[in-house]
């Protein structure tokens, strides 16, 4: 097996589509047969009858059914990022090649099913014909080119789904579910066999790869964890070790940097199998949208930082540090981030509220700085807030929810409230 996330894939559709087709021939849906005739061997003349099952044709008249289940879109952005897919379709004598990339991988999962479900009218699991029909596919996809694969733990997560497509080969898929990886990639420590790390996976194709792409495995997964934490609240963070191998050759070992590996919580992050849709449409935005300077990126930068903190007084001025950048440009002398922040993130009724909580939160940080806040009720509710908001304020602007203008918009939102022309 040369694609393991393409051949998860494919398994995961082609039994999806079975089972489909098996509830639509049971439900009055049927398939045609053609008649052809075979010679017996017993004397010149003689002939056998016998119906073939057009499957092909079925399964091209059933398409319009078949491309709204859940596992058909991640098969088909898959197939599509993979270059001479168009080989395939000759291969299996298809007489018109479309041009555009996603009616190829479209016209390829078609082919596909073909083969698999060949001149039978009994659908459901194939798992033999399954397995013929994915090796056809491969060998063809994949002669005379190869596969790098890099793997690294991805701290604080769970999955319900084995794997989770996120485009461009790069997923996310349970260890434990994952056939020949390292287990020291996938267990903590030995004998605990309780649930494996979640991994960042990135494969990448081409007809000659020196080695790993490991310098672009770094900026993926570290793209991913940016994306991670500003999709759900968790202790995310990634291992400090990769492990990277070129086809089925020998996984080697790989540094990602100790910086990333620092996680304040053991608990993990479930991403529920409802929610994948959205994460795979979360991860490539904020990989487009996201600025390369300017005071949104120093802001996210500075949130990154107070993730990777040990503890949350660590966290607090890194995230007051992003706030004020995006929110305070004059200086926090002009004391101006409590009520910025409030007419962001709080009903009116609420901004006097958290406008408080933000000045304490600003007291606490001088404590901190002067080495005075050894320990005070209710800190860590307070950090967690004021990340959340930094938290919200980022997504949305990254999501283009909001202006990048984050100051501006929170005065007009405060001179609304007072009745007041906004002073720019």
């Amino acid at each position: 097996m040369r694609n393991r996330m393409l051949h998860g894939l494919l398994e995961a559709f082609a039994e999806d589509a079975g089972l489909q087709l098996a509830h639509d021939t049971a439900n009055g849906a049927e398939v045609p047969f053609e008649v052809i005739e075979e010679p017996t061997g017993r004397g010149r003349g003689a002939a056998f009858y016998c119906y073939r099952p057009q499957t092909a044709d079925f399964i091209r008249s059933r398409m319009g059914v078949l491309d709204r289940l859940t596992s058909y879109l991640p098969a088909a952005r898959a197939l599509a990022a993979i270059d001479g897919i168009d080989a395939y379709l000759r291969r299996r004598g298809e007489p018109r090649i479309p041009p555009d990339g996603r009616e190829r991988a479209d016209a390829v999962l078609r082919s596909f099913l073909s083969a698999v479900f060949a001149e039978t009218s009994a659908f459901g699991p194939q798992p033999e014909a399954f397995a013929t029909a994915y090796a056809e596919l491969e060998t063809t996809l994949y002669e005379g080119r190869q596969v790098a694969t890099v793997i690294a733990p991805l701290l604080g997560l769970a999955l319900d789904s084995d794997e989770v497509a996120l485009g461009d080969g790069l997923s996310l898929a349970r260890g434990e579910a994952l056939p020949d990886v390292p287990p020291e990639a996938v267990w903590s420590a030995p004998g605990d066999v309780e649930q494996g790390a979640v991994l960042a996976v990135l494969t990448v194709e081409g007809e000659r790869i020196a080695g790993p792409p490991i310098t672009t495995a770094r900026t993926r997964f570290r793209r991913l964890l940016s994306a991670l934490r500003l999709f759900e609240t968790g202790p995310f963070a990634l291992g400090p070790l990769a492990w990277a191998r070129v086809d089925a050759g020998a996984w080697h070992v790989a540094p990602l940097g100790s910086a990333l590996a620092r996680t304040r919580s053991a608990r993990r992050t479930l991403v529920r199998a409802e929610q994948e849709d959205e994460l795979r449409a979360f991860c490539n935005l904020v990989a487009r949208r996201t600025p390369r300077d300017g005071e949104v990126a120093w802001a996210l930068s500075r949130y990154e930082m107070a993730c990777e903190r040990t503890t949350p007084f660590e966290a607090l001025t890194d995230d007051l540090l992003a706030l004020r950048a995006l929110l305070e440009p004059e200086g926090a002398e002009s004391g101006r981030l409590a009520q910025r922040l409030a007419a962001l993130c709080a009903m009116p009724a609420e901004r006097a509220a958290l406008a408080a909580r933000v000045a304490r939160a600003v007291t606490l940080e001088r404590a901190i700085v002067a080495g005075l806040a050894q320990t005070e009720p209710g800190a860590d509710l307070l950090v967690a807030e004021l990340a959340g908001h930094l938290r919200a304020l980022l997504r949305d602007v990254l999501c283009g929810h909001l202006d990048s203008d984050l100051r501006t918009l929170a005065d007009e939102l405060l001179a609304e409230s007072a009745g007041a022309p906004v002073s720019v």
